[in-house]
């Protein structure tokens, strides 16, 4: 059993952190990159605390200062929005003329940089949100990953394009065009994958970024602001700090932002959209919450089962909006898939981010473990236990959680219906076939749910019933993202717009078509466009 106090000494020494993984000092970020210069900040600042608490000689556990950065003002985010709109230049500017190939030049001179400084983000991802070493570390390989493939579609995309299309009397070429200005704020759980899902899309489409980095992970950007400099032009990539209701609300009753591009909270999203005075005019790209719910019927591969439900539950601490956030399992085999959970649980390794084979990292979030908490109390109020506490379920140690099972949680419970986003895992018991199908139909969310079954019938069954309401339905497999060629959204409250390599670029570009009778005068005419590159929009170029 882990005790409160076998959670606190699970924090280290400042002296035993290993140097590998050590910041040689804090990160005191002083520049803000706008219209492509810095500007050296020297008014207030956000200081950055890991929930990593670390004891020092003689004094007590805290969490440990690892830099600061500015606290800008509504004055820098109208000069970041004022250069934004002219680099973009209603599509005339360099950057949005400049066509796929050199955008993609540029793209590939800013991978190749961010390749350099992948030990350095990968520490300052552990230290800003106690993300274990080997999943920073995913993180960053992914995101190199979808830049690549990004790149690659890019090509495909453009050169498809390229061609011309005759049909009943006409000649006409598609291409996607920039929006134009993209406000982009990515989330804290994962910075820079999350972020650039939507950041690189909307750059290597042409348009020009409002980049406001997470709350929880804004220092890792710092080593990146050297090369959104140096490999786009000026104001293609603007730099937005500060605290979000100081800024953010500026940025959008302007009515001069295109795209809101938001990973992070369903009421967030629905306060920012209504803050724009031209709501014909925004269009948004939103990733949201989400309450996937596991269904594990009484013919379920229960080894299987309980490997993807621990994963799909805990992988980060739960802090993932694909985590499974409610089980719901069928009364004949509730019992035994209680205990088997719980024995698995018990064997994960709770520990800080550099330990060896560690699942359980401290919670990001400093107001989390307290929600937490409620979360909890409130189920056991109405009911529930905590099926794992003789072996410290629940159980906190500073920023660290000890995994907590409830059951038997039911829809009064706070915990049946709000996004938890940590590891915490309520246990529903059912035998009507219909009450995870209600459940799903009556969530205000909608972006995935898991089938545990090896009944072709019932699969189906579920299938059918629930895939009108979500976005995407895992069989015997956790609730995920991947692979990122899969389309990435959801229904309700969890999504607006398709996130993944290709839905993402058709999301932050819009349809051109130019087009004319066909008529010989008229092909002469486009011949001599295409032959004489005389427009850099309409041409038949490809890209290798």
């Amino acid at each position: 059993m882990q005790t409160t106090t076998d959670l606190q000494n699970a924090f280290p020494y400042e002296k035993d952190i290993p140097e590998s993984i050590k910041l040689s000092e804090p990160l005191h970020q002083k520049r803000i990159l706008i219209n492509g210069e810095f500007i050296n900040w020297t008014g207030p600042v956000h200081t950055v605390y890991s929930q990593i608490f670390v004891k020092k000689d003689g004094q007590e556990a805290a969490p440990l200062e690892i830099g600061s950065y500015p606290l800008a003002t509504e004055k820098e985010a109208e000069m970041a929005l004022k250069a934004a709109l002219q680099s973009h230049d209603y599509g005339r500017g360099e950057w949005p003329s400049m066509g796929a190939e050199g955008r993609i030049k540029a793209m590939q001179g800013f991978t190749k940089g961010l390749k350099e400084h992948r030990e350095e983000i990968v520490k300052l991802i552990v230290w800003e949100i106690a993300k274990s070493v080997a999943d920073a570390e995913k993180e960053f390989d992914r995101t190199i990953e979808y830049i690549e493939e990004t790149i690659k579609t890019v090509k495909q995309i453009h050169n498809e394009s390229s061609m011309f299309k005759v049909t009943n009397g006409f000649i006409g070429q598609m291409k996607k065009l920039p929006y134009g200005v993209v406000l982009c704020m990515g989330p804290f759980n994962y910075p820079l994958n999350e972020t650039f899902t939507m950041l690189i899309p909307a750059l290597i489409n042409g348009n020009s970024v409002l980049f406001k980095p997470p709350k929880y992970g804004t220092l890792l950007f710092n080593p990146l602001l050297d090369l959104f400099k140096e490999h786009f032009p000026k104001g293609v990539v603007n730099t937005v700090y500060g605290r979000g209701r100081d800024i953010v609300p500026y940025l959008l009753q302007s009515g001069q932002v295109d795209v809101l591009a938001l990973i992070g909270s369903s009421r967030v999203a629905d306060s920012l959209k209504k803050m724009h005075p031209k709501s014909n005019r925004l269009h948004a790209v939103l990733g949201l919450d989400a309450k996937n719910a596991a269904v594990v019927l009484p013919d379920a591969d229960l080894e299987a089962t309980i490997k993807e439900v621990i994963i799909g539950t805990l992988s980060f601490n739960g802090q993932r909006c694909t985590a499974l956030k409610i089980l719901f399992v069928h009364a004949d085999i509730v019992d035994k898939f209680n205990t088997m959970l719980a024995a698995a649980i018990d064997k994960l390794s709770l520990g800080m981010p550099w330990d060896k084979g560690v699942s359980i990292t401290p919670l990001a979030e400093p107001e989390k473990p307290g929600y937490l908490k409620e979360c909890i109390d409130d189920a056991i109020a109405k009911g529930a236990k905590i099926i794992n506490a003789a072996d410290g379920g629940g159980n906190l140690g500073h920023s660290l959680m000890k995994p907590a099972m409830l059951y038997p949680v039911n829809r009064d419970m706070k915990i049946y219906w709000e996004e938890q986003f940590g590891p915490v895992i309520p246990v529903v018991a059912f035998d009507d076939p219909m009450a995870p199908v209600d459940y799903i139909t009556e969530s205000r969310f909608g972006m995935q749910a898991s089938i545990f079954s090896e009944d072709p019938q019932k699969i189906s069954f579920y299938i059918d019933q629930m895939i009108g309401q979500l976005g995407r339905i895992n069989i015997n497999a956790q609730s995920q993202r991947g692979p990122d060629t899969f389309p990435f959204n959801g229904r309700k409250d969890s999504a607006e717009n398709t996130l993944s390599v290709s839905e993402a670029l058709s999301a932050f570009s819009v349809d051109s078509v130019i087009v004319t009778k066909q008529t010989p005068s008229n092909e002469a005419l486009l011949h001599e466009i295409l032959v004489s590159e005389s427009s850099k929009r309409l041409n038949n170029k490809v890209i290798f």
